[in-house]
């Protein structure tokens, strides 16, 4: 009897162990099943948005290419003190107005070597075959090199001594202080300066104009033999580009008879 007791006892503590066993399984199962529910979705499929690059716009011209950057240049010189029109002079000189190969395929528009950069680099022919420049993702970013290139190297710091509406004396700075090896590098800014008078996006420049006109009242002077916009220019005490933006002139040919506006001081 005592046999039979002690198999049934036996038996029952067998069955309970492996439904313990079960159960613990099942447990097991379920808590693991939880935790990858558990997991939300946008761990598991982290997704990087790139960067958002400015498409290039379409230049046919050299006018096209001032229209569209003349207020980024703006914007530089505001904020680094580089005259608007050195910066347009230099981008439309070194891209070929924005259509030459630096500037489609690298977003280079002033030429400037690698050196010391570590960014996306385009190898281009220049003094030699095969030279390394610098890309950028977008056409603001070379604006802002460009001017982060001039204001934090020592040889350039003449350049900010110069008032900022002497384009002439930027340009040739420029050239002397190494920036280009072309001996006629002063004289093609300033050509491209005058031509397309970019002197007009100049922040002392157009104070000058404005001061002019709070000042001075409009009169006018007849040309006789032997003057020049020079001469006239410095007879009333104004500049050649003002006497030239008074009477819409392009160049500087002159004929004898010609009745100029000139400015003349209010009272006299």
């Amino acid at each position: 009897m005592n046999r039979i007791i002690l198999i049934l006892a036996l038996s029952i503590f067998i069955v309970s162990c492996g439904s313990r066993k079960k159960s613990a399984r099942n447990v097991d199962t379920r808590i693991k099943k939880t935790d990858i529910r558990s997991i939300p979705k946008k761990e598991k499929e982290i997704v990087t948005e790139p960067k958002t690059i400015t498409k290039a716009p379409v230049i046919k011209s050299t006018d096209d290419y001032i229209a569209f950057y003349k207020d980024i240049a703006i914007a530089e010189m505001k904020q680094y003190g580089i005259p608007a029109s050195i910066t347009l002079a230099q981008g439309i000189l070194e891209s070929g107005s924005g259509r030459g190969r630096l500037a489609v395929k690298a977003n280079n528009h002033f030429g400037i070597k690698c050196h010391d950069w570590e960014g996306a680099k385009i190898f281009h022919d220049d003094d030699r075959a095969q030279e390394c420049f610098r890309k950028y993702r977008d056409a603001n970013t070379s604006f802002r090199d460009h001017s982060e290139f001039l204001a934090n190297r020592k040889r350039y710091a003449k350049l900010f001594e110069l008032d900022k509406d002497d384009y002439k004396g930027w340009a040739k700075e420029l050239r002397k202080a190494g920036y280009a090896t072309d001996r006629k590098y002063p004289e093609k800014l300033i050509s491209l300066i005058e031509r397309y008078q970019l002197y007009k996006f100049d922040d002392k420049a157009s104070k000058r104009h404005r001061k002019a006109k709070k000042e001075y009242i409009i009169a006018t002077y007849t040309v006789v033999k032997g003057d020049t916009l020079y001469s006239i220019s410095k007879k009333h005490n104004i500049s050649v580009k003002e006497l030239q933006s008074l009477n819409n002139l392009n160049g500087t040919e002159l004929n004898v008879g010609q009745v100029l506006n000139v400015l003349s001081k209010e009272g006299n």
